[in-house]
Order: structure tokens, then sequence, then C-alpha cells
């Protein structure tokens, strides 16, 4: 007698087993030594019979996934569709302080499969308030400590690192390969540099910016706005750096988010959901 076969997902791959296996005959067909089993997101035990449609994850303890387990572990997450857009892209993110420090961690764990990271300074004590840095980067530079961070989130994702403050004369060279260019200066004279630049010069680059992203409160009034077919901006375009009103991590985050939510909906050619009317 035949047996009723079911559809299960392994590891992110589909795979068709026997009605009635249970975890541990997978686990012995599949990865052996692996000494975490989850099923559907939670732990389970060895002798737990599977279901049609279960979602399957053997791990084992500090093993890296190579990178094709790595690639359908995202893919299961995101969906194929999405996944092969975001493995297709190169970003460039212009300054590494508290929105491109979220940033840069963001679209790492979106499986972007190229980054093109700027930026001169070094972390400092007082950068741990708002920017994705910890106590062992004070003193690295900028560029190399993201590139820390993100080879302990996303290994397998080119980066191109370059220390270097961005002028009219550099910008085109830097992020010439990019799609998108995610402006994340904090002087507004720079911040409209690097945007009239790209413009100008880089004539199939999309540009996301940021203006208005101090203080705290009103979460809710910091939205995506299309100010042309191919530049952006973030924030509430009002609330500057001032006595009383710091950048603080809160909405400095919140912004940071718009900008990685907003390289998606560009790349999966759907922007207008997020995009608020402009006043």
């Amino acid at each position: 007698m035949v047996s009723q076969m079911i559809d299960i997902i392994v590891n992110g791959k589909r795979e068709q087993v026997p009605s009635g296996m249970n975890v541990r005959k997978l686990r012995d067909w599949v990865k052996p030594d692996a000494n975490i089993m989850l099923i559907n997101g939670y732990p389970c035990s060895l002798d737990e019979i599977l279901k049609q449609g279960d979602q399957i994850l053997f791990i084992r303890k500090g093993e890296v996934p190579d990178p094709h387990e790595f690639d359908l572990l995202f893919a299961s997450r995101h969906s194929r569709k999405v996944q092969e857009q975001m493995k297709k892209a190169t970003i460039g993110i212009a300054g590494l302080g508290g929105l491109g420090s979220a940033v840069c961690i963001a679209l790492a764990r979106m499986g972007i499969g190229h980054l093109i990271v700027a930026d001169y300074d070094f972390v400092e004590p007082s950068n741990l308030h708002r920017q994705q840095y910890s106590i062992n980067h004070i003193g690295m530079a900028k560029v190399d400590a993201v590139v820390e961070i993100i080879s302990g989130i996303n290994p397998y994702m080119k980066i191109s690192a370059h220390r270097v403050r961005l002028t009219v004369n550099n910008i085109s060279d830097i992020f010439g390969d990019a799609d998108i260019v995610i402006e994340c200066l904090d002087q507004p004279e720079e911040k409209a540099m690097l945007i009239e630049t790209v413009i100008e010069y880089l004539p199939d680059v999309t540009v996301i910016g940021a203006s208005g992203i101090a203080g705290y409160g009103r979460s809710n009034h910091i939205v995506t706005r299309r100010l042309t077919n191919r530049l952006f901006v973030i924030g509430d375009l009002a609330s500057e750096v001032k006595v009383g009103q710091p950048l603080m991590a809160g909405r400095v985050g919140i912004a940071a988010h718009h900008q990685a939510n907003l390289v998606v909906c560009l790349l999966m050619k759907d922007p207008n959901d997020v995009v608020a009317d402009v006043d």
C-alpha cells in the first residue's frame, strides 16, 4: 500500500514526506547533527508527528547556514518573488550615523544583495545614544564597524565600504552602480549637495532623503513624501535640531525604517502605498 504523502517546508525547501513521519525520522534524513528543531517557529519534540503545511527548521547550534540554505530561509520569509528582487539590488548609503547605521541593518535583514556605504567618521562614545554601534566599536571607522555588524547578520551580503568624505567630485564614482541612494547625512548643506549631485550626474538613480526627524513624540508626523519621480524625503520637514529638540533614537529609528521600507517598495515597483500627499 502506497503511503499518503504530505507537503512540508524543511529549512526553506519544499519536500514531500510520508504521512505519519515524525521529527526524529526527518531530522535523521535531512540533518542528523541538528540539535535544535523548530516547527512553525516553535520548539518541538523529536516524537512530534508532521502535518501538512508544516515548516520545519533544523539547526546545529553555532553553525552558519551555507549560502544556498541562507537564501532559502530568506525566501521562505519574504517570498521568492521579493527575495529575488532584493538579491539583485545595489543600494548606496551616504552617512553611517543614526539613520545610516539603522538602514544598513534593516537592509541586511531584508536580503539586499549589495550595499555601498560611505562615511569618513569614527565611532565615539556620544554616538551610542542613537546609532547602531556598541561599546566595542568605539574608535573604529564607522564603515568598518558597519561591515562587522552586518557580517554577523547576513554574511553573504556584498559590501563596498568607502571611508571618505563625500564631495561633488567623488559621489558619482562611489555610487555609480547603485539603484537607489539613501541620504543619511547630518548637515543641511551636505544633504543638499548629495541629493543635487546624484540627481544631476546619476540619471538612473533614485534618492531617498530625510528632513525633520529631530526630537521625540509625534511619531506619525514622520511620513514618506515623493517630491519628484526620482526624489523621496522622509520626515515631517519641520523638526530641526535645536536646544531642547535633539536627535533621539526613537524618531531617528522610525525615519530609518521608513527609508528601508521605501527601498523595498521601489524595488517591487510599488511605492504609492507608503507615500503621503505633498502638502
